[in-house]
């Protein structure tokens, strides 16, 4: 699943409304913020933000600027789950929310306004963005209507990945960089590298596997990986069987088995760090930026800054490879997948908003090719200049970019892309020239000596060059089967939320098993699926794929 690109701020604008334009762009009418003239706040709240954001950088002074908005921006604390429920129950809403995977709790509950007309009579840049592909912001077959605007990006490049198992550049270089495609071969260079350098140069232990699987990480740092491993494309929970349909619970197939299997035999020789399933953040986080930890499987938003920390200190070896990892090599890693636009997540304005024209006049402003470029690239003269034409970061801010971990916070630069509608890595403006700053040559100019010293021994520019092109992939009709909002009213939400709890703790149990031990705790925790009714959620969720597939005209 993808908690993926964590980032969420917004401010709307208040009495300014925004008037499309016929170029795409839009422009805010003149006055501007609230009747004294100051900005208009708009509340927002998002399920996916982990830390505070007051709305003060410089992307975000330019937003206000432009539209007279301003967010007063929440967001769930400690891994709070009850947030949203509790705003049901109180009735008191913020003026936007991100609800996720509560988005149909609010629109049974009437918090949400269906966006359909307001599309149609004054959207015009969200139209632009969306178009052929706005049949998929649709809730159901039952209730078409429109009520969030999707994110995610509707036309998309992949030119970095990550989630499968990484390793230290170090351990590459060290054993002259051999082909990793394997559980196996990926082992065996984790062996080899600790058995020659059992401890860093300032004599700390190098730990083989570290894995954070003491929150709800544990579903992108064990969870996810055992999918990848198996050749299976990322639908959290569920595998997805694209020739027909069915949708069966991930953690009931042998591929997965598989992979928890090898990390038990991982645990069993010493490579697993022992603290994996119950280190906090933090100390994962300091692992990391140490240079001990040889091997990851997560995402990169995860650890961005124990990234930022090793480029500070210049230990740019001890940086991580992604690697297409699987059990073995008759699977073939999906991890640069297009899935091509899924938009079935993205903000929602609430019924209870006295600002709901405002609100939705600053979401269509987010989608315009001037709000793009500013929340992708910044503020010229600061982040980027013009050079012959064309946008060009500027040393300073590459080298911020690079090393800062609160980069996204103390700039805004890609702190207001997800979860707002987004054009996307492969879009470009007008102008011909890309939206984002993910084109290759971006990518590749972010790399340090070590890594390109890796990818001239490996033939390759990036490493995405290492895995399937997308084109060999081809894309899902389903899109993502974690992205699905269930019913609120059906049994798979109960089923799920309980065989979740149960799986967490009976693979991680196996894990840390004797390895003797690991198949009747395996077999223990299949029957425990089938007596708390995963047969029925599979037939749920069977039937939410065949209903999405209709709904996108895919069926």
């Amino acid at each position: 699943m993808k908690m993926k690109k964590i980032v969420a701020s917004l401010m709307l604008t208040g009495g300014l409304l925004l008037a499309a334009c016929g170029n795409g762009e839009s422009k805010a009418t003149e006055g501007g913020g609230g009747a004294d003239g100051e900005p208009l706040t708009l509340t927002f709240f998002s399920a996916d933000l982990t830390q505070d954001d007051p709305f003060t950088n410089p992307v975000a002074e330019k937003i206000t600027e432009e539209t007279g908005i301003k967010l007063e921006i929440s967001h769930p604390v400690g891994g709070d789950e009850q947030a949203i429920p509790l705003m049901i129950a109180s009735g008191d809403y913020p003026d936007m929310i991100f609800a996720k995977g509560d988005i149909n709790k609010m629109i049974d509950a009437g918090a949400l306004i269906p966006l359909d007309d307001m599309i149609e009579e004054r959207g015009d840049n969200l139209k632009e963005l969306y178009g052929d592909q706005m049949d998929r912001l649709r809730n159901s077959l039952e209730d078409p209507q429109i009520y969030h605007l999707g994110t995610g990006g509707v036309t998309n490049t992949y030119n970095v990945t990550s989630g499968t198992n990484q390793i230290a550049l170090k351990v590459l270089k060290q054993q002259g960089y051999p082909e990793i495609k394997t559980l196996e071969d990926y082992e065996k260079a984790l062996t080899n590298y600790i058995a020659e350098n059992p401890t860093t140069e300032d004599g700390q232990e190098h730990i083989g596997l570290s894995l954070l699987g003491s929150d709800w990480r544990w579903l992108i740092t064990v969870g996810n990986p055992s999918g990848f491993a198996g050749g299976m494309q990322d639908d959290g929970q569920w595998h997805v069987d694209e020739a027909t349909g069915d949708t069966v619970y991930k953690f009931q197939l042998p591929e997965v088995k598989e992979y928890f299997k090898w990390l038990n035999h991982m645990n069993d020789v010493g490579l697993l760090d022992p603290e994996s399933f119950t280190q906090t953040y933090d100390t994962y986080i300091a692992k990391l930026s140490s240079g001990r930890v040889l091997g990851l499987a997560d995402q990169d938003w995860n650890y961005m800054s124990a990234v930022a920390a090793l480029k500070q200190e210049g230990k740019d070896e001890s940086l991580w490879a992604p690697l297409p990892t699987t059990l073995g090599e008759e699977y073939v890693s999906q991890s640069t997948k297009d899935y091509g636009f899924t938009g079935t997540t993205g903000i929602s304005i609430t019924s209870t908003s006295e600002h709901q024209e405002e609100a939705f006049d600053f979401l269509d402003w987010m989608a315009s090719e001037e709000a793009q470029i500013l929340v992708n690239w910044g503020v010229e003269g600061i982040n980027y200049e013009m050079v012959d034409g064309k946008r060009v970061q500027t040393e300073e801010d590459r080298e911020n970019s690079n090393t800062n971990a609160n980069y996204n916070v103390e700039t805004g630069i890609g702190a207001y892309i997800w979860p707002f509608p987004a054009w996307g890595t492969g879009a470009v403006d007008s102008n011909g020239q890309s939206i984002t700053r993910s084109t290759r040559e971006d990518v590749a100019a972010n790399y340090t000596d070590a890594d390109k010293e890796a990818l001239e021994a490996y033939g390759v520019d990036l490493w995405v060059d290492t895995f399937p092109s997308p084109e060999e992939l081809g894309s899902p009709k389903h899109g993502k089967a974690y992205e699905y909002v269930l019913p609120s009213n059906s049994d798979v939400a109960i089923i799920q939320t309980e065989a979740d709890d149960y799986t967490t703790q009976k693979v991680t149990e196996a894990i840390l098993a004797s390895p003797e031990d690991f198949d009747a705790i395996w077999e223990e925790m299949q029957q425990g699926l089938l007596d708390m009714g995963i047969d029925k959620a599979n037939a749920e969720m069977t039937d939410l794929t065949h209903q999405r597939l209709e709904l996108w005209g895919e069926e």
